[in-house]
């Protein structure tokens, strides 16, 4: 520091005015001691580690986000594409219905019901598309497009493999979300080091070169100062960074067993998901086709009633939905596990989507 100070001016007598005033010029430092200077820059490189970690849990939520956006997308392009099944079976229906009312063989109140059926599947048709047009909306509004052209293409049905919950939680403590713990406490450290270096005095020092006007000579001035007290002054800082750095191992081990207990939910909700869709495909689905067919066969040769018929199309139909509905929540469990895990599950050959006519 550079200073200047001047004395015996403007007074009385003999130091009246500047006859009897001295310049003093003065250079003065501080030697900082106990590692400041160290400690200090340790703190800073610190904080710069921690912000990669705090851009990578960011990134992963960004992702996480993206994927259930597009996840809402295909789930409502998944819907229409079932209504619009729906519709061509409910059409059938129609045709049928009127056949056997041209051929006496049934009442006009069953074509009205079965016209009603298909009014039905229609709007659910129509409700779908809404919801996918809202959710390609939304999709594109991650990127500031107020207009989607892009196209969406995917299928819910496709679930990957996962490894076993012990294998999954092996990979939580190199997530960002339990990584950032270490270069908090990288930081915590840096204070306490930093703390515990403030209980050592830094010497300051100053020379300089003073002007004495009433005789016109100069001299040289030097002193040096140690501050008093300093170590019982430091004593809480040090207890307060001690704290923080043993509050973070609590708080780490807290995080840790919210991190596990999500994994456990979500994987355990994936494998159920996963099994259900696989036996829909494999063993429900391909039997309610084959029942709605021969449905169909019988009542075109009046052996069965047209409600009978009906019920079986329902029940198909509700099966389709109950699976796409299944796969779409074992989709979001998926997202939740790539998220805390950082890894990601790339589809290969399905084999839970099961063989459906």
């Amino acid at each position: 520091m550079a200073g200047a100070q001047v004395e015996n001016a403007f007074g009385s007598g003999e130091t009246r005015g500047l006859d009897g005033a001295e310049l003093t010029l003065t250079l003065a430092s501080v030697l900082e001691r106990g590692g400041k200077l160290d400690a200090r820059r340790t703190l800073a490189q610190s904080r710069i580690d921690a912000l990669a970690v705090e851009r990578e849990t960011r990134r992963l939520d960004l992702l996480a986000e993206t994927a259930r956006r597009y996840l809402a997308v295909v789930a409502a392009t998944g819907s229409a594409r079932l209504a619009d099944e729906d519709i061509v079976q409910r059409r059938r229906t129609v045709t049928a219905a009127r056949q056997r009312l041209q051929a006496g063989a049934s009442p006009e109140s069953v074509v009205l019901t079965a016209q009603a059926a298909l009014a039905r599947a229609e709007l659910a048709r129509d409700r779908a598309i809404g919801r996918a047009a809202a959710a390609r909306q939304h999709l594109a509004a991650l990127w500031g497009e107020r207009q989607p052209a892009f196209t969406v293409a995917g299928d819910p049905l496709l679930l990957p493999g996962i490894g076993g919950l012990d294998a999954l939680a092996a990979l939580l403590d190199g997530t960002p979300e339990l990584a950032r713990f270490a270069d908090e406490r990288r930081i915590a450290e840096a204070r306490l080091q930093l703390a515990r270096t403030s209980a050592t005095p830094d010497l300051e020092w100053q020379v300089g070169v003073r002007r004495l006007q009433a005789t016109d000579d100069t001299a040289l001035v030097g002193g040096f100062s140690l501050p008093l007290g300093t170590r019982a002054r430091a004593q809480p800082l040090i207890r307060a960074a001690e704290v923080e750095l043993s509050a973070l191992e609590i708080e780490r081990e807290a995080a840790g067993l919210a991190l596990y207990s999500t994994l456990v939910e979500a994987h355990g909700r994936y494998r159920l998901a996963q099994e259900e869709v696989r036996r829909l495909g494999s063993d429900v689905l391909p039997r309610l086709t084959g029942a709605e067919q021969a449905a169909e066969r019988a009542y075109r040769a009046g052996a069965i009633s047209y409600l009978e018929w009906a019920q079986l199309q329902s029940e198909h139909a509700a099966a389709d939905r109950q699976r796409l509905e299944v796969a779409v929540d074992a989709q979001r469990a998926l997202i939740e596990i790539q998220r805390l895990t950082g890894q990601a599950f790339a589809t290969g050959h399905d084999t839970t989507r099961g063989a459906t006519p």
